[in-house]
């Protein structure tokens, strides 16, 4: 073979096998794509409110398979969209997560993933029951407690302890006599979240009455979770931000379940979903 023809063979050669390379690249990032869509969630763990569990900056692997073929039972861990613009959260999120959040449903821009527990599902009647054995309080969901939330301790706050915190988070202009105090704390919350929208659209055509009291027989304030949506609250109760502060969560707004932890690496593993 002459040497032009060989060098011709050679270039040929490298032009094929850099198409071949190209094409593969292609292939593995639709793969890629595809997977991301249907089937993984990515999501960083931007609280300490699953601690021990999962620790802040905690990256998961969600799958979103299971529950789109049945509901979430009492006590699983679920990941799900918030209900609100979280501005708080979105400053904690890096150039990956929000590289992940851009294959998302545009409805839930600005949004953030949660991770909590399961406590209540469309129709439950919540409340905390003081634990008898230990400090702290029990969850109670229509009369009992559910077997994987046995073992998991509340702090009794927010809607637990006034039926019409949502209603102040959302409108916190129409209690004047509130303290200074709570008027700060919810003027935080309403600004940083855009509380008001989200109370808007969750609670729509409901009144307070219709998913919180006072029941003057237990001396306790009860929840009833609305058709349509679920209520969640985290492990690590005293540094949880959950369904107490903020309400309850549309069945479109959950995302899967986590399966494990892949970032950190020393933190790298499945999780365990059963509370001790």
């Amino acid at each position: 073979m002459k040497l032009k023809e060989k060098k011709t063979s050679i270039k040929e050669k490298a032009k094929h096998e850099t198409v071949e390379w190209i094409k593969a690249l292609i292939y593995a990032v639709v793969a890629v794509i595809i997977i991301r869509l249907f089937v993984f969630e990515t999501m960083m763990v931007p609280t300490e409110s699953m601690f021990p569990t999962i620790i802040p900056q905690d990256r998961l692997f969600v799958e979103r398979i299971t529950y789109q073929a049945r509901e979430p039972e009492y006590g699983e861990v679920v990941v799900f969209w918030t209900p609100f613009v979280d501005k708080e959260a979105q400053k904690m999120l890096r150039a990956f997560d929000h590289f992940m959040d851009m294959f998302s449903p545009g409805e839930f821009k600005g949004h953030v993933k949660y991770v909590k527990r399961l406590i209540g599902k469309p129709g439950d009647i919540v409340e905390l029951s003081p634990n008898l054995l230990d400090e702290g309080y029990s969850v109670v969901v229509n009369g009992e407690t559910p077997t994987l939330l046995k073992g998991i301790r509340y702090e009794r706050a927010a809607i637990f302890t006034d039926p019409n915190f949502y209603r102040k988070m959302a409108y916190p202009d129409e209690y004047p006599y509130m303290s200074a105090q709570e008027k700060t704390l919810f003027n935080y919350y309403n600004q940083a979240l855009d509380y008001e929208i989200s109370y808007e659209e969750v609670f729509e055509g409901l009144g307070v009455e219709d998913y919180a009291w006072y029941d003057k027989e237990s001396a306790k304030v009860k929840i009833k979770v609305p058709d349509g949506m679920y209520f969640f609250m985290g492990d690590n109760s005293a540094h949880s931000f959950d369904g107490r502060y903020f309400g309850f969560v549309p069945k479109k707004n959950i995302v899967g379940g986590p399966l494990l932890i892949f970032w950190p690496l020393n933190h790298f593993g499945p999780i365990d979903k059963v509370a001790d």
